[in-house]
């Protein structure tokens, strides 16, 4: 068993993977008022949640797209995905071989392909970062932040403590809004207790699946998922953490203030999915299916803070 202090575990879950809270901008975007639409752009097509959140925004049903409905309505009013760059993972060969099927997915639904991150910084209002490699991500990001464009960083923030700071201090520095989040933070049970349906909350557990991914440390590459939903519950103040780790099962207890107790089990092997149960003062109550909200509350939460810049 390792103990770990809080500030090891918020910095090295909390902050590297998802972002467990929305990171607060430090702007809000200007509104250009000679365009009806504002124009995204993304940056990575190694992953298969780029179709997932295009489906909303650009509204396109079918195989391949996220199967939550309704796919369009007018929440993503006045947005559309209209470029991406391609890359991208230079390391991780399961991202590399993806890249030309979501390419084609771009060129089907009308998404200009360009050959840098600056061409595309010229052609977009907002920006999501979706490289499904950690590594690229500060070289990808400062470009963007620079720019002083809205920035979305998909999981995993970065592939390094190191990194994420950097990105941070640069974003501060130059005055531009960021925010990340896993879509499991949106999981009807674990809203509503988030949201004081159940009383104050006593604990809770989660679990996803979390393969683990040589390249990046632990949970940065996928047990991100359910960590977002145990701190969607249980709130930031995680006081003392333990680990249990074992070819197929990690187990991870946290501590909270007034002695509130949070597990999370990461699944490596047998059935997968990504759920828990939060354990309120007056009722318990399962934390909810993915298949039931999909991506769709990500895609609103996103498309509102590009308009705003509040995360």
């Amino acid at each position: 068993m390792k103990n770990i202090d809080r500030r090891e575990f918020l910095s090295g879950l909390a902050i590297a993977g998802a972002g467990l809270a929305s990171i607060s901008p430090v702007k809000v975007l200007a509104n250009n008022q000679s365009q009806k639409i504002t124009r995204i752009g993304i940056i990575g097509l190694d992953t298969s949640q780029v179709t997932m959140i295009i489906s909303h925004i650009n509204n396109i049903p079918g195989p391949g797209y996220d199967v939550v409905q309704p796919l369009w309505d007018s929440s993503f009013e006045g947005f559309r995905v209209t470029a991406a760059y391609p890359y991208g993972s230079k390391k991780i060969e399961s991202s590399i071989k993806q890249i030309p099927t979501y390419v084609g997915k771009m060129k089907e639904n009308g998404v200009e392909l360009v050959d840098s991150i600056q061409a595309l910084l010229t052609k977009v209002d907002a920006v999501m970062l979706m490289t499904f490699d950690g590594h690229p991500r500060v070289e990808q990001a400062m470009q963007v932040i620079k720019a002083g464009k809205p920035l979305f960083i998909n999981k995993p923030f970065a592939a390094s403590l190191k990194d994420v700071i950097k990105i941070m201090d640069a974003a501060k520095k130059y005055n531009c809004p960021i925010f990340s989040s896993s879509p499991t933070r949106y999981l009807k049970g674990a809203q509503a207790a988030r949201n004081g349906s159940i009383g104050d909350i006593m604990g809770a557990d989660s679990y996803s699946g979390c393969p683990l991914e040589p390249t990046h440390p632990d949970f940065y590459w996928y047990g991100i998922h359910g960590i977002e939903i145990l701190f969607t519950i249980m709130g930031k103040d995680c006081q003392t953490v333990q680990r249990r780790h074992t070819q197929n099962t990690d187990h991870v207890l946290g501590v909270w203030e007034n002695d509130r107790i949070g597990t999370y089990r990461g699944i490596r092997k047998g059935k997968v999915t990504h759920s828990g149960v939060a354990y309120g003062l007056n009722e318990i109550l399962p934390a909810g299916s993915f298949n039931d909200v999909g991506h769709r509350p990500l895609v609103i939460d996103m498309l509102k803070f590009f308009k705003t810049g509040i995360s």
